[in-house]
Formats: C-alpha cells, sequence, structure tokens
C-alpha cells in the first residue's frame, strides 16, 4: 500500500461521516447554527428551529447577517473566529431577529475545519443559567443559615430563659407600673424564642422518613386546610394529571411545604373579588438534577405548581426570595420561603419562581417514586 493510500485510509476511519456529524448535532439540547463563509446558514438543529422560529429548510435559504439586526455582537464575533481560527465566547448578549423579541443569551462559537469560513454557533438562554444559579444560591443560602441557626439555639435561647425568669421574679415584688415593664420583658423574650424556634427547623438534619406519597392527596388536604381558614374568601382551581406516579418524600413535611406556598398565594389576593390560585401537576421529563459528589443526574419529571393572579413579587426580590429574612411584606419574618426551599431541597427538588402582575407560579419539581 502507497504511502498515500495510507494517509486516506486513515482519514476515513478518523473523519466521522456527515450523518453521524448532523445525527450528534441535532441531539444536542441548545440552538446550533452553521454558517459559511458568506454568512449562509447550512446547519441548524431542532433547537435552533425553535429557538430562531423558522424549519431548517427555510433557515438554509437565508443567512445569519441578514435575519440579525444591523451591527449585531454575534457577527462581530463571527469576524473573530475567522481571524483567529480559535473558539470564542460572549455571555450576555441581547439579540433579536424579525421573529423574535430581544432576549438575552450566552454565545459560543467554533471554526468548522472542513468548511473554509464557516462558524458553528450555540445559544444559550440566559433564563436557563439564571435557574441554575438559583438553585445554587438557594442551597449556599441553606447551608449558611443552617449554621447560623444552630448558633442561634444555643447562644441565645438560654440566656432567654434566664431573662424571663429574672422577669418573673422581680413582678412578684413590683408595682402596677413597673408590672407592664416586667410583661413587656417576658412578651419580648418570648417573641424571640420563636422567631428562635424557627430558626431551628434548619438544624434539622435527620433523614427523610422517605415513602411513595399520592401529591394529589397533599394538595387536596392544603386545600382544605385553606378553604376552612386563611383563603375561605379565595376561588381554587385544580388542573391535575390523573397519571402522576407517587412522588418520593415525606407526606408531613410536604404538606409543610404547599401549605405554605398557598399561604402566601392567598396572602397575595386577599381583598380581591376575583382572587384565584390554581394549583396544577404536570409529568415533565427531561428534567435533571445533578448530584453532588457522584456522576448520577437525578430525574425530577413532576412538577406541582401553584399560582395566583395576585399583584405579582417586585423584581428586586424575586432572585433572593428564598434566602431567609428577605420578604415583601410589611411584617413578614422572611422565613417562610426559605424552609420551603430546604425542604425540597431535602427531598431533592428544585423551586422556582415566575412573577409578573396577576401571575405569580412557584413550581416545585419532585423525583418519581420507584420501588
Amino acid at each position: 500500500m502507497t504511502a498515500r493510500a495510507r494517509s486516506r485510509s486513515r482519514e476515513e476511519l478518523t473523519t466521522p461521516p456527515p450523518i453521524v456529524t448532523d445525527a450528534l448535532l441535532a441531539a444536542v439540547p441548545h440552538p446550533l447554527v452553521g454558517v459559511d463563509g458568506k454568512g449562509m446558514i447550512v446547519f441548524a438543529n431542532p433547537p435552533a428551529e425553535q429557538f430562531l422560529d423558522m424549519s431548517a429548510s427555510m433557515l438554509k435559504r437565508q443567512s445569519l447577517p441578514g435575519m440579525l439586526p444591523f451591527g449585531s455582537p454575534v457577527l462581530a464575533l463571527i469576524d473573530q473566529v475567522r481571524d483567529h481560527g480559535a473558539t470564542v465566547s460572549e455571555y450576555g448578549i441581547d439579540i433579536a431577529t424579525p421573529r423574535l423579541s430581544p432576549r438575552a443569551v450566552d454565545v459560543h462559537l467554533s471554526p468548522i475545519s472542513d468548511l473554509p469560513g464557516g462558524v458553528l454557533i450555540m445559544f444559550q438562554e440566559r433564563s436557563i443559567a439564571q435557574k441554575m444559579d438559583r438553585q445554587l444560591t438557594q442551597r449556599h443560602a441553606t447551608r449558611s443559615v443552617t449554621s447560623m441557626a444552630a448558633i442561634l439555639a444555643h447562644e441565645i435561647k438560654n440566656p432567654l430563659a434566664g431573662i424571663r425568669g429574672a422577669a418573673q421574679l422581680i413582678e412578684q415584688n413590683a408595682s402596677e407600673p413597673d408590672r407592664v415593664l416586667t410583661r413587656l420583658i417576658c412578651e419580648e423574650t418570648d417573641r424571640i424564642r420563636k422567631l428562635v424556634d424557627r430558626m431551628e427547623v434548619f438544624t434539622d438534619g435527620r433523614p427523610l422518613d422517605s415513602k411513595a406519597v399520592n401529591i394529589h392527596e397533599v394538595l387536596e388536604h392544603v386545600k382544605n386546610l385553606a378553604k376552612s381558614g386563611f383563603a375561605r374568601d379565595v376561588s381554587f382551581t385544580e388542573d391535575y394529571d390523573p397519571s402522576l406516579p407517587p412522588v418520593t418524600g415525606e407526606k408531613d413535611r410536604l404538606i409543610q411545604v404547599f401549605l405554605n406556598l398557598v399561604k402566601n398565594a392567598a396572602d397575595a389576593v386577599a381583598g380581591r373579588s376575583d382572587g384565584e390560585i390554581v394549583l396544577q401537576t404536570a409529568y415533565r421529563p427531561g428534567v435533571h438534577l445533578t448530584v453532588g459528589g457522584s456522576r448520577d443526574r437525578l430525574a425530577l419529571p413532576l412538577e406541582v405548581s401553584v399560582r395566583d393572579n395576585g399583584p405579582g413579587i417586585p423584581a428586586d426580590v424575586q432572585s433572593t426570595m428564598f434566602e431567609p429574612f428577605v420578604t415583601s411584606k410589611p411584617k413578614g419574618q422572611g422565613l417562610g420561603l426559605a424552609i420551603v426551599a430546604k425542604i425540597v431541597g431535602d427531598h431533592g427538588g428544585t423551586i422556582e419562581c415566575e412573577s409578573e402582575p396577576r401571575r405569580t407560579v412557584l413550581r416545585v419539581r419532585l423525583p418519581m417514586h420507584r420501588q
């Protein structure tokens, strides 16, 4: 065999067939667009079709510079890749097309070696990255407040007991005006103790008594509690998927989660004649969470959402609303949603919020029970 033949054989072995390459690119979950040296689109995977709101066959008749607005930073990045022949990434770019409203994306560009001037572009919507950041922030905040709660319980509750006891002793021999002050001391120490008791929830490191839980039974129990008390004047709507499999979890703690979410929703619609809370369940395959310290990816296909038509959550609160002591309520302590985030995290799930006027949705995603 000649040297040229051996070289060609090696090249045939190392270069994947175009069909295989296209199939691999089509399987990538993020929008991928390939352009040639003239900027014409030569490849678009299914997520790119959704992202650009156009079929692949239509996209292949378009030039990317013609689709993007004049002066788009994406075009400058394409030129940079062609000039240097190296991969380039840029974060938080605003992008829009005649079919799309502006959105923030991360862009990753690489040269296509066997296409002169060709560039492969991957778009990643910032909303996905932001959701991941929020989940990490919630977990870091929970760990921080766990340590703080342990210190509070140890360093504050004992002195509080001493202060209250001393006030009670003084009250026995005090005049009536002084007894007003001693009662005030007792009331304030009791208030602080209750706050510390709530904080102690974060120090509960006991493993969950996990079992198969019918999430619809949890939601019905929560709805009945709400309708007989704080939400008696609120309209409830159930939109359940009856085929939903059981959740892996502890029923009492899940009741605590959704009772808290429904209470917040009821507070948001309080005083409205059209106040409504929608409880919804759905099966969402494809949602996974990486388990720390291992290569396992936990499936979270069960989605439970609580929606209300209240005024919405202020934008400056949304990014930190699951952290302790963050609240938009005048008399709120900011612990309810932090406790919810901890319990959901203990179940291996995630929680996120979308809010705008007349529509606030809290979505909890949980693992499916497996025998």
